[in-house]
């Protein structure tokens, strides 16, 4: 019902997630026939939870299905989920992805038999039982080529990004901090791919509530925050932590984390900042939250996933 109110008040698109609970790719298939216009999104499809030719054959299945609205979108996860439930070593995860990346253009492609010799993937495989074979998609996809998103937050997933993908999707975005968190990895990128600022559609997944109470809204937000900044990593590794660093909430980051990890969520729930929770978010009444789609737009920023 929310995907179908969407599309008739003329939204571009529509995006899923997953994480280790419903899968991507189910609920975007659910929602073919049940959608006419609207595109269906993969925000993101984990790289360790399924090879990539497994990604390829659901991205063009669903986009044949669909008469050509499907848009990939990767991402490696994190370690914890990546070894705890995968059970995929979360090692150059970027480059990885990148490699999947490639793999899943070619197979999309169809240009010829699949034969990929990479650090991470080879295909078909050495060893074995030595009877691996060089395979083609067995039927023609609707569409030879078909968008790639990543979602990425990091320095170096951001120039990956920029380097060779169809479209960034971060997450925790603010406009006013966008130039000087990611400007410079973004430039890198696309001077790597020998592309322009064209060739990338920014499309930041933001918490959006309108007129409503603001204390209610933020609380919603805080709560996303919390989980991230406090449990989507580990005091060595959370790529969220690190992400408010640079926009300035070192202290505040660090301390909802640490309160988080040791037991304390009521305490890191409330060590949030409304500061953190308005840059990251579209919350207030409608003039306040258009002022700041402006900003958006004046930052570059292509679509909001909302």
């Amino acid at each position: 019902e929310l995907v179908q109110a969407a599309e008739s008040a003329g939204y571009d698109s529509v995006w899923v997630a997953e994480s280790y609970g419903s899968d991507a790719v189910s609920v975007l298939a659910w929602l073919v026939p049940q959608t006419g216009e609207i595109r269906l999104g993969a925000a993101i499809m984990q790289v360790p939870a399924r090879p990539p030719a497994a990604a390829a054959m659901a991205g063009v299945t669903i986009d044949a299905l669909s008469g050509g609205r499907f848009i990939f979108g990767f991402g490696p996860s994190g370690p914890q989920v990546s070894e705890g439930w995968y059970g995929v070593e979360y090692a150059k995860p970027w480059g990885r992805t990148r490699e999947y990346i490639e793999i899943v253009r070619e197979i999309v492609a169809r240009e010829g038999p699949l034969e990929h010799d990479g650090a991470n993937y080879k295909l078909p495989i050495e060893g074995g039982t030595g009877q691996g074979k060089a395979l083609k998609l067995n039927f023609h996809p609707v569409r030879n080529e078909i968008p790639v998103f990543v979602g990425a937050i990091g320095r170096r997933s951001v120039e990956m990004a920029a380097e060779i993908c169809d479209g960034w999707i971060p997450i925790f975005f603010s406009p006013d901090a966008f130039e000087e968190t990611w400007g410079e990895h973004l430039a890198r990128g696309f001077e790597a791919g020998g592309r322009s600022r064209s060739d990338l559609e920014v499309s930041p997944s933001i918490q959006v509530a309108i007129d409503g109470d603001l204390e209610t809204a933020r609380n919603v937000v805080r709560t996303g925050l919390l989980l991230y900044l406090g449990g989507m990593g580990s005091r060595e590794t959370n790529f969220y932590v690190d992400l408010a660093c640079r926009f300035g909430f070192e202290e505040e980051a660090l301390r909802v984390q640490s309160l988080f990890l040791d037991g304390d969520r009521g305490a890191a729930f409330e060590a949030i900042p409304d500061e953190l929770v308005d840059a990251t978010s579209l919350v207030g009444s409608e003039d306040e939250v258009a002022e700041r789609v402006q900003r958006f737009t004046a930052a570059g920023v292509d679509r909001l996933i909302a």
